[in-house]
């Protein structure tokens, strides 16, 4: 980046900076994604794993079982090696959505899409979402973390459609803007969710997370 575009960023950020920034001044990283009420028996899921470190922090607080799912599998073997020696975070090269698909991601470190076709493209492998659950025998997820660069409206319309967002007691979701119709399905599944959760906080297009209501426990 030219020097020129950083005072251009800087004196007119863009919207997606404006909408950080009452993030990163909440120092959202480091606390609200990581203050749950979760411990040793807890169930995990990371829905976009990159590089792990996510799963880290929460591991190294509660010690609970993780599921990562990185469908980019040069990021996956890199976890799978990251977390060799620990039997309670289970790696998968696979991503979960709506429907078994194979699609083609493009290759931009943590922002890797099937949406933005920019970089180079790998084929990657999507699995629908409850026949996973369905299969794994889970019956409640204390926490899921997603985020998969637009792929968390189709999961999340999915898990709604066929009632197994009520097995997860926690939604923290990064909803993406670059999708078609991205306010509006935005807007739907939020509708949706506050049938049976609750906002917790919500920074828009940035972070948010959902808690299940005790009267929607399954």
């Amino acid at each position: 980046m030219t020097v020129f575009r950083k005072v251009i960023n800087k004196v007119f950020p863009s919207q997606q900076a404006r909408r950080v920034k009452p993030w990163t001044q909440a120092n959202g990283d480091k606390t609200l994604r990581l203050n749950y009420d979760l411990n040793e028996n807890s169930i995990v899921f990371d829905m976009g794993g990159y590089e792990g470190q996510w799963a880290s922090d929460i591991f190294s607080r509660y010690q609970c079982t993780i599921f990562i799912f990185e469908p980019f599998l040069a990021y996956t073997g890199n976890i799978r090696q990251r977390f060799s020696k620990n039997s309670k975070i289970k790696v998968f090269g696979f991503g979960l959505g709506k429907e078994d698909i194979r699609s083609l991601l493009y290759s931009n470190k943590d922002a890797s899409s099937v949406f933005k076709k920019e970089g180079e493209s790998f084929e990657i492998e999507i699995k629908r979402a409850s026949t996973f659950i369905i299969n794994s025998n889970l019956n409640v997820i204390d926490l899921i973390k997603i985020n998969i660069e637009g792929g968390e409206y189709d999961l999340l319309e999915e898990l709604i459609a066929q009632g197994n967002v009520k097995k997860i007691r926690n939604i923290q979701v990064q909803f993406h803007d670059f999708v078609p119709d991205a306010y509006s399905r935005m807007k739907k599944i939020q509708n949706l969710l506050s049938a049976t959760h609750q906002l917790t906080f919500q920074y828009e297009f940035v972070w948010e997370n959902w808690e299940l209501k005790s009267d929607s426990l399954s």
